[in-house]
């Protein structure tokens, strides 16, 4: 027979063993097949999302009117639009004013008609939300009946906040109004903009430190219940069989596990994938229909898992000596060689280290990179072994008896143990790793705006307006619930005579108002004043080319150049010249001051108006109370937040998918977790029966249980620390980062890992104790 026949025949045997081999069979079978199926679940979803995100960005492309066609006149196939995005309760709402003006006006996608006026369309998200007791306030901002819910072709995900609102007061006959758009379609055409090589790292180290632990999981999984199918293959020893046909039949038992988890991997992801659609975290999902594997990377897992499987199995024998009266591990087993190991945490220093040399925003080799990450994860799972044999070879036989009984065990058969903490060291040394890196570079991806919160948290733009405009808007909103004060300030711009080409800003708002963009010693109504564009008043510098005494034009927008009538204003010959002082947006304003009495007139198609909102902290929910003032004051008002920082959206865009997978992750971990040490127990349920009907305490074997738990996870995650920071260190280096470890995040990541350990070890006490029952030491 040839080779090839041969390993058929024994691959098929082993196969039909681990069906056909009795309860004993089909339950280590069930168990490898679950432990491998979460990990193949997993590994389904990563390859589905790449067409996720990019059916999000086309969705999102397919709605935008950033380059959308445009029209300059009314057509029967023009629609008016207006941006009116929202927050409410930190949560971003979109939103726009839509005004048709022709009977073939594009319709947004995700919708069958046009809002009409005083109607609004939703998405489902936002439905529910202001159907909940939480949108309680939203409701009287977004007070208009609903008429339609928006599709999901209109969406990029399904806990998006999203609105179209009918508005007939829209218009545009000039520039003035340059915040209303006339398109004749939707869509920009765009495409997206390549992330920077500092992002682009944090997405490959991402990928990497959150699928290793899957890999080392599954790789696991196909070793569930070793020792009790080396004793069957004594059996079969017994009968004729050679020591390679016995391992080859030992692969085929794995790889029948392993295609069993190929089954539920895909069952568990038809699941996932029917749940996904109501799951959403920080207003980001995506829709099941979305999560589509690509084809050969879902044939590249089917192949691989089944190789793996095969493959593990015959590495994990190479230590096992089976005869035909039983089977040899060893007992005195050769000390385990540290040479190889040391080989793949330095093959991943020399791949990683070459890159730091590199300047600032320079692309790197994306493959390189991942090896290197992946060769100094992998290189936890073999330096772990050596390390837990030193350590409990060390250990002497002094200490409570629960304590030397899980001594003698780790020194007589570690592996098992060690198998149970890789995954959960290799995920915690990424999750340091990572943490480290987003630390380091989160600086660099958060803008230091410059506002001043505690001076106003709101600022609002006007429309086109003149001071009487702003300050009956101010007027408005000031006595709402919620608002402490509303500061109007107006701004015209102006040229000099004779016209130099040179814009000149007039600011115009009371003292009271002025003073938040100027330093005056005294104001009264009727003064002016020069800014000097800096927080020095005697450093003799104009912040514009206006002097008191200057005459200014001032020319209003109007539908065409020949309907422009000039304003002619004189800055005031006793206007003082004062410092600038910086806004609540942090903004240093140049121009001139001019209080009310001394406003330009007529030119409210030049101005545009600012109001700053300062809220009263005293009253419930102040913030969103005074958006709804402003938003019912003026619906076409374009409302800002003033924060201190901002983050940027690819950055923050990159967390939130690191904190999908380690959320994946966890929740994989911890299944994979229980699985395991239900496995372990089940396996030793006669050893454990054995011990109670002797008379050895329960307490004793389950502390007992316990210390074989925790002594290779204190030991595993100590590893994982050192490999972490280690490798945390590099990556800054490769990211032109100076290296600061902070040790908080380091203790919260190892943390999270030890109580993921502690919570699947609590879980299973119960079969524990089950499986200490005299009656245990029954067979068949």
């Amino acid at each position: 027979m040839s080779a090839l026949g041969g390993w058929t025949r024994d691959l098929s045997m082993g196969v039909r063993f681990a069906f056909g081999g009795g309860r004993e069979g089909w339950t280590r079978t069930l168990f490898t097949g679950i432990g491998v199926g979460l990990g193949v679940a997993l590994l389904l979803i990563t390859t589905a999302l790449p067409s996720a995100l990019a059916v999000r960005y086309e969705r999102d492309d397919a709605r935008s009117t950033t380059r959308a066609p445009s029209a300059a006149q009314p057509g029967p196939d023009t629609l008016l639009i207006s941006a009116a995005n929202q927050t409410y309760r930190g949560r971003d709402i979109g939103g726009a004013y839509l005004k048709a003006e022709g009977p073939d006006a594009p319709v947004p996608p995700g919708l069958t008609k046009i809002p009409g006026p005083g109607e609004m369309a939703v998405s489902p998200a936002l439905r529910r939300l202001l159907d909940s007791p939480e949108g309680t306030l939203l409701r009287e901002r977004l007070d208009w009946p609903v008429s339609e819910v928006i599709g999901d072709a209109g969406l990029v995900g399904p806990g998006e906040l999203l609105f179209y609102a009918g508005n007939d007061s829209l218009h545009q006959t000039g520039p003035e109004h340059y915040r209303v758009q006339r398109i004749t379609g939707f869509g920009a055409g765009e495409e997206p903009e390549p992330l920077d090589p500092v992002l682009m790292l944090l997405v490959v180290l991402t990928f990497v430190a959150l699928l290793l632990p899957v890999a080392v999981f599954i790789a696991a999984a196909v070793r569930f219940g070793g020792e009790r199918r080396d004793l069957r293959l004594a059996a079969i020893r017994l009968v004729g069989a050679d020591t390679r046909t016995v391992r080859r039949i030992a692969a085929g038992e794995a790889l029948g596990g392993s295609l069993v988890g190929l089954a539920l991997g895909v069952g568990f992801f038809a699941a996932g994938r029917a749940l996904v659609g109501s799951v959403t975290l920080r207003q980001r999902g995506v829709f099941p229909a979305d999560l589509d594997p690509s084809l050969w990377l879902a044939l590249l897992v089917a192949l691989v898992v089944p190789a793996a499987a095969v493959a593990v199995t015959l590495f994990a024998l190479r230590g096992v000596v089976v005869e035909p009266l039983g089977l040899v591990r060893r007992t005195v087993p050769r000390r385990r060689r540290i040479w190889w190991r040391l080989l793949l945490p330095l093959g991943g220093l020399g791949l990683l280290v070459p890159l730091t040399g590199g300047g600032e925003g320079e692309d790197f080799n994306q493959w390189q990179v991942s090896a290197g990450v992946a060769l100094l994860l992998v290189g936890i799972t073999a330096l772990l072994p050596w390390l837990l044999e030193r350590l409990v070879a060390l250990m002497s036989g002094s200490g409570p008896l629960s304590w030397q009984l899980a001594v003698r065990r780790l020194q007589v058969s570690g592996g098992p143990a060690v198998r149970l903490v890789n995954g959960i060291a290799v995920a915690v040394a990424g999750a340091i790793a990572l943490q480290m890196l987003f630390a380091s570079v989160e600086d660099d991806y958060t803008v230091h705006t410059g506002h001043d919160p505690s001076r106003a948290a709101l600022s609002v733009l006007l429309p086109p307006a003149d001071w009487d405009r702003g300050e009956e808007f101010a007027a408005r909103i000031a006595g709402a619930q919620g608002v402490a004060a509303a500061t109007p300030l107006a701004t015209v711009y102006a040229d000099r005579r004779p016209d130099t080409g040179d814009k000149v800003k007039i600011t115009v708002g009371t003292c009271e108002a002025l003073r938040e963009v100027a330093v005056l010693d005294s104001c009264e109504d009727g003064d002016a004043f020069v800014l000097t564009g800096t927080a020095d008043k005697d450093s003799g510098v104009y912040g514009s080319p206006a002097k008191p005494g200057d005459t200014l034009s001032i020319n209003p927008f109007t539908d065409t150049p020949k309907e422009r009538q000039s304003v002619e204003w004189t800055v005031p010959v006793a206007a003082a010249t004062v410092a600038s002082r910086e806004d609540p947006t942090g903004a240093l304003r140049d121009g001139i001051l001019a209080t009310p009495s001394l406003a330009p007139k007529g030119v409210a198609d030049a101005g545009s108006a600012q109001v700053f909102v300062e809220l009263d902290e005293s009253v419930p929910d102040a913030m969103e109370r005074a958006r709804t003032a402003v938003f019912k004051a003026d619906p076409l008002s374009r409302t800002m937040t003033l924060k201190s920082t901002r983050r940027d959206s690819d950055y923050a865009a990159i967390r939130t998918g690191l904190f999908f997978g380690a959320t994946a992750v966890l929740i994989l971990i911890a299944a994979s977790l229980l699985v395991s040490q239900l496995e372990q127990l089940r396996e030793r349920k006669r050893l454990l029966s054995s011990l109670v009907a002797f008379g050895t305490k329960r307490s004793t074997l389950s502390l007992s249980v316990l210390w074989q738990t925790a002594l290779p996870v204190g030991l595993g995650l100590a590893l994982a620390t050192v490999v972490g920071v280690g490798l945390g260190s590099v990556l800054m280096r490769m990211a032109s980062r100076p290296v600061r470890i902070d040790w908080a995040s380091v203790a919260a990541m190892t943390g999270a890992g030890a109580g993921v350990v502690a919570l699947v070890t609590a879980l299973s006490l119960p079969a524990l104790l089950r499986m200490m029952r005299p009656d245990g030491l029954r067979t068949e």
